[in-house]
């Protein structure tokens, strides 16, 4: 494991124990998220705003390259939406989604992030299940797990 994927799995460990204030230690005090400037505070707000929509949210990186100061990684999402999340309302049923994102780090802080989110499958599970089937049928059964 390279140093700066070190640093990036304790990244999403602070994420997944809930431990925003500890962004400091990951993220720049201003970052450009998908081309946006933003700050650290408006950044650690939007991840807190998917946790408050998804509490059992937790970030499980499947695949992570590093080159030079970006690390790009795969990341899968198993978890049930309590409220609203990619325009649906939540079903009582998990859904199963990934997320491809690059980051670029300076001084070992996350300074630039380019995310994408496969929001078509949380929305096809939750029709899914409405229509009476499963997120299984959905294609939301998550693969195996390498963390």
């Amino acid at each position: 494991m390279t140093g700066l994927e070190e640093v990036y799995r304790d990244y999403l460990t602070a994420l997944d124990e809930r431990r925003f204030e500890d962004l400091a230690r990951f993220v720049h005090d201003e970052l450009t998220y998908n081309e946006r400037p933003m700050t650290r505070a408006e950044y650690a707000a939007m991840i807190a705003d998917d946790v408050r929509r998804i509490p059992d949210l937790r970030f499980d990186p499947r695949l992570v390259v590093v080159s030079g100061d970006v690390l790009a990684c795969r990341l899968w999402f198993a978890c049930t939406p309590e409220l609203e999340f990619a325009g649906v309302a939540p079903t009582g049923a998990p859904v199963a989604f990934a997320e491809h994102v690059f980051y670029r780090f300076r001084e070992r802080r996350i300074e630039q992030v380019w995310s994408l989110v496969d929001l078509d499958a949380p929305r096809a599970q939750a029709a899914a299940f409405r229509d009476g089937g499963s997120a299984r049928a959905a294609g939301g059964v998550p693969p195996h797990s390498s963390r």
